[in-house]
């Protein structure tokens, strides 16, 4: 039976995150300690337990036929690699900072500066946007340090909170790309195998809507029914059901989780009680 081979990262957090969405699609893998490959038992896949640096050659290469990657390294190894979908998680940026001390106006201010990186391809791209030429060092890990020990004016690395930046006295200047993880395709991919691809990538945009958004009942009196109605979003439109007290209904709908709050709010001003909140499990659109 042909199986589609999927690269995730060896470890780290994407790796956490990537085995997770693909637990949520109802994929069970058995993947032990220190294991390079897995096969899952309920779906045509293996699992291939790579370096998150080398994952474009071998989807270039065709060794893998996808992969969940950050964004940003297909910016800075793979332009020619396709992106399938977004998976709105792992979300980081790539960003320039220097010392706290020093004055910094623009990009301009990195004018024949020595620049510490992971990602020369990124930073160079940007910086002759900008009509900027710097002295690029390229350095694998601990990027960071490099100003304290003299070895760079700035640096260039990836940022999730910015608390490592503070760590060691540094001040972001600029965000050169906003990165999150991505299902990316293999050029070499068979047809046979873009057929899984398409069964799993319904999977996944049905496990994504879901953490997108939350099941919520409420119970409203009937002569502030349309009101109510009228502030809540829905699919199509909420569901209103008779309660067994007259004058009152119960309403079910799906509200965004990026505006949830704001309708809450309103519904409590206009009326709506007893409201019940759910986690989905999965959406189908």
């Amino acid at each position: 039976m042909t199986k589609i081979r999927i690269a995730v990262q060896k470890s780290g957090r994407l790796n956490e995150d990537s085995l997770k969405i693909l637990k949520d699609c109802g994929i069970s893998i058995d993947n032990g300690k220190d294991q390079l490959k897995a096969t899952a038992r309920n779906f045509p896949l293996e699992v291939f337990y790579l370096r998150n640096g080398d994952i474009p050659q071998y989807l270039r290469d065709g060794v893998v036929d996808i992969a969940i990657i950050g964004e940003n390294v297909l910016v800075e190894k793979g332009t020619d690699i396709a992106i399938k979908e977004k998976l709105n998680f792992s979300k980081c940026r790539v960003c320039l900072a220097v010392p706290k001390g020093m004055k910094y106006d623009s990009v301009k201010d990195l004018e024949g500066k020595r620049i510490a990186t992971s990602y020369p391809n990124t930073v160079k791209g940007y910086l002759e946007s900008k009509g900027v030429s710097a002295d690029l060092h390229i350095i694998n890990g601990s990027v960071e340090i490099a100003p304290n020990i003299g070895l760079a004016d700035g640096i260039c690395d990836i940022v999730s909170s910015g608390s490592t930046l503070f760590k060691n006295n540094l001040k972001e200047v600029e965000v050169i790309l906003k990165s999150e993880a991505v299902l990316a395709v293999s050029p070499q991919i068979s047809e046979e195998r873009k057929e899984i691809l398409e069964k799993l990538r319904f999977r996944i945009k049905s496990v994504l809507q879901a953490r997108q958004n939350k099941y919520v009942l409420l119970n409203a009196p009937n002569n502030k029914l349309d009101e109510i109605v009228s502030i809540l979003p829905g699919m199509r439109s909420p569901t209103v059901l008779p309660l067994a007290e007259e004058g009152w209904s119960s309403v079910h709908t799906v509200i965004n989780r990026d505006t949830f709050w704001e309708v809450i709010d309103e519904l409590k001003q206009a009326g709506a009680e007893g409201i019940l909140v759910c986690p989905i499990e999965k959406m189908v659109l």
